[in-house]
């Protein structure tokens, strides 16, 4: 399963076609482990918050996250660079979603409850890679911080 999903991420044509629904989750939730992974500790509240937001975002039970978070950091590991990952996601997934991606990034980078510059400077990379503006991607930082119940730092 993994190998085929990274088949199709990053050896298909020029001008691939969308993921499946499935596919996309699992690519758009490596993005998110490989941000909890950026500052080199991958703790147990970041897994526990992916899982959350995977959830959250297609209605998942607990066990179908966790299951989808495991799936993730295989396909993370065996991800080339950032770069080209993004990239390929962008082409996948449709504008709307992926400011929710930029949400859930900025999600898992505050989840321990603070940002590490490792974390922020790669969100930020990421929603460039997106297509997400700056301005956009640090409204959508102020907005999960109040959602969290944090404030900036």
């Amino acid at each position: 399963m993994f190998r085929n999903l990274l088949s199709r991420l990053f050896l298909e044509s020029p001008a691939p076609d969308r993921l499946s629904a499935q596919d996309a989750e699992i690519a758009i939730a490596a993005l998110l482990v490989r941000l909890a992974r950026s500052d080199e500790r991958y703790a147990e509240s970041e897994r526990q918050r992916i899982e959350t937001v995977l959830a959250r975002r297609r209605g998942l039970t607990r066990s179908e996250a966790a299951a989808r978070r495991v799936a993730a950091e295989m396909i993370e590991a065996e991800a080339p660079d950032t770069v080209r990952f993004t990239r390929t996601v962008k082409e996948r997934i449709a504008l709307d979603d992926r400011m929710d991606v930029i949400a859930a990034l900025w999600e898992i980078a505050y989840s321990d409850g603070r940002r590490g510059a490792e974390e922020e400077s790669l969100v930020r990379l990421i929603a460039g890679l997106l297509g997400i503006t700056d301005r956009d991607s640090a409204l959508t930082r102020q907005r999960v911080l109040t959602e969290m119940g944090l404030r900036d730092e």
